[in-house]
C-alpha cells in the first residue's frame, strides 16, 4: 500500500494526564501541531499543512469542545477519502493521579460542572471510551514523570523512519497492577522464582547471574520460542491493519528477576529479526 503523502496523528485523552506533553514533544521532533481544533476544519487543516509543505502534523482533541467532539467520527471519515489513515495517541492516568493534578494547577476540570471534580473525571471517561478503544497508542502516566513520557512518544515517532513498526516490550509485576495500556498480557509466574535462592535475590533480572538462571530453565527457552511465533503472527496483523506502534507487556510477581530478564532476552532475538525494539523495565526499582 503506498504511503499517503502527509501523516496525521489525533492527540487525545484525560485532562491532566499530559496531552500538552505530547504535544510539545511532538512540536520538538518536528511536526506541525495545532491544539484543540473544532473537528470539522481538521480536513482543511490538513489541506493547509500540506500546500504548506508538512508532511507530519497533529492536533489536540478533547472535551472542551463539547458537542462538537461527537463529529470527530465524520472528520475522520473525510481524511481517510483523502487517503489519510489517522492515528490516535492517547493518554490517561488513574482518577486519583488526576485530582492530585487538577487540585495542583487550582482549575476546574472543563465537565466539572457545578459538581465535584471526580463527577467530571468520569464525565470525561465515558465521552472518550470510543477513542480510546480506537487508539494506536495508550500511554498510562499515573507512575511515570514528563521526561518519561516524552521519551516513549520519541521513541515512537522521531526516528529517520518513523512510519516503520515500533515495538515496546514492556517488564512489570502484577502486584504492582496489570499495564493498562499493553496490546497484549504474558504471564512468567510459571517460572522458578530467583527471588526464593538467597544469592539472587538482591540482583536483578539485568544481572548475568539472574539471567542465567532463568534462562537456564527448559520452560523458559520453550516460552520464548511460543511467544517469538505468537509475535511472528501478530505483528505483521497489527501493521496490515495500520497499527505501526504496540506494546507487549511481560509480568512475573513483583517485575524484578523473571520479567526483566525475559524481557531482555525477547528483545534480544526480535532484534536480530531486524525488529526495532524498545525496552521499558517498569516496576524496576520499586521493590
Amino acid at each position: 500500500m503506498t504511503e499517503p503523502a502527509i501523516r496525521f496523528l489525533a492527540i487525545t485523552g484525560m485532562s491532566g494526564a499530559g496531552r500538552r506533553s505530547v504535544a510539545h514533544t511532538l512540536e520538538d521532533l518536528g511536526w506541525y501541531v495545532a491544539d484543540n481544533l473544532p473537528p470539522t476544519m481538521l480536513p482543511t487543516f490538513v489541506d493547509v499543512a500540506a500546500a504548506a509543505g508538512y508532511d507530519r502534523v497533529a492536533v489536540v482533541l478533547d472535551v472542551r469542545t463539547r458537542i462538537e467532539f461527537d463529529d470527530i467520527p465524520a472528520a475522520f471519515e473525510a481524511l481517510q477519502e483523502k487517503g489519510i489513515l489517522p492515528q490516535i495517541i492517547f493518554v490517561e492516568a488513574s482518577d486519583a493521579v488526576i485530582v492530585r493534578r487538577q487540585e495542583s494547577v487550582r482549575r476546574p476540570h472543563p465537565l466539572q460542572g457545578d459538581g465535584a471534580l471526580l463527577d467530571g473525571i468520569r464525565r470525561e471517561r465515558a465521552m472518550l471510551a470510543t477513542l480510546r478503544a480506537a487508539a494506536d497508542i495508550v500511554i498510562d502516566t499515573s507512575d511515570i514523570n514528563v521526561h518519561q513520557l516524552s521519551d516513549r512518544v520519541a521513541y515512537a515517532f522521531s526516528s529517520s523512519d518513523d512510519r516503520a513498526f515500533k515495538l515496546t516490550l514492556m517488564s512489570f509485576g502484577f502486584k504492582n497492577g496489570i499495564p493498562i495500556d499493553a496490546d497484549m498480557v504474558l504471564d512468567v509466574r510459571f517460572l522458578p522464582n530467583p527471588h526464593w535462592v538467597p544469592e539472587l535475590r538482591p540482583q536483578t533480572g539485568l544481572s548475568h547471574a539472574v539471567s542465567s538462571y532463568v534462562l537456564g530453565q527448559d520452560a523458559a527457552q520453550a516460552w520464548l520460542e511460543g511467544v517469538g511465533g505468537v509475535l511472528d503472527t501478530v505483528l505483521p496483523g497489527y501493521q496490515r491493519e495500520g497499527k505501526r506502534v504496540a506494546t507487549v507487556a511481560i509480568g512475573c510477581t513483583g517485575g524484578k528477576h523473571r520479567s526483566t530478564a525475559m524481557t531482555e532476552e525477547l528483545a534480544r532475538r526480535l532484534r536480530e529479526e531486524g525488529l526495532s525494539v524498545h525496552v521499558d523495565h517498569r516496576d524496576l526499582g520499586l521493590e
